[in-house]
């Protein structure tokens, strides 16, 4: 099933979370519908509806498409990060350079070169997402510095103690409860939202991006 998870934040500038499946992707920009990332808790779930109390208080009502799919997360640490990784780091510019990660994803192997760049993001106000690259995803490890390369780039991002490091995880429609919080990918709609994939916590780890 990980094989088929592709975060919305791989999707890009001219998309952009996260995390989307690639025929999403691809049926966004066939419609030219509105990309938005719903994060939020889950207050109930019925059949291929996904009713969400964002984080911005509103009550969204997501359609699940007939292909979705749903994953989670799971707790990692900086130490678990190791040159050849493929990551999703959201960060934001230091003061005197730099950039500071507000999470990071350690992605499988099968997802090296998925939305390779770094692109603006919608986490928090002037953050960014940036997705390393297949041959030298992480080139570096310096205590808690990582050095990414992508695109015949490279781009120091330092983790601070207590930032989220997280992998993907499975998940299971039955995870999908009251309560739990929700990172979804998807796209508007006079009603509400249509998302293919869902990432919900699990185990008390939640999605942070």
């Amino acid at each position: 099933m990980l094989n088929n998870i592709i975060p919305a934040f791989v999707i890009g500038a001219g998309l952009v979370l996260a995390a989307s499946v690639s025929n999403t992707t691809a049926h966004a920009e066939d419609s030219k519908a509105q990309r938005i990332n719903v994060r939020g808790s889950i207050l109930s779930y019925s059949g291929s509806t996904l009713k969400v109390k964002t984080r911005e208080g509103e009550t969204l009502d997501v359609a699940l498409a007939d292909d979705w799919k749903v994953s989670s997360v799971a707790a990692a640490k900086v130490t678990d990060i190791k040159p050849g990784d493929f990551v999703g780091i959201a960060s934001l510019p230091k003061e005197g350079g730099g950039d500071g990660a507000l999470e990071v994803l350690i992605l499988p192997p099968a997802m090296k070169g998925t939305g390779e760049g770094s692109y603006g993001w919608d986490l928090k106000p002037d953050s960014s997402m940036t997705n390393a690259t297949v041959a030298d995803a992480v080139k570096d490890v310096d205590g808690r510095t990582v050095t990414v390369s992508y695109h015949g780039k490279e781009k120091k991002i330092s983790i601070p103690e207590g930032t989220p490091v997280v992998t993907l995880a499975p998940a299971t429609k039955e995870d999908l409860v009251a309560g739990e919080v929700v990172f979804i990918p998807a796209e508007k709609t006079p009603t509400g939202a249509t998302a293919h994939q869902v990432l919900v916590g699990k185990n008390g780890v939640v999605p942070p991006m």
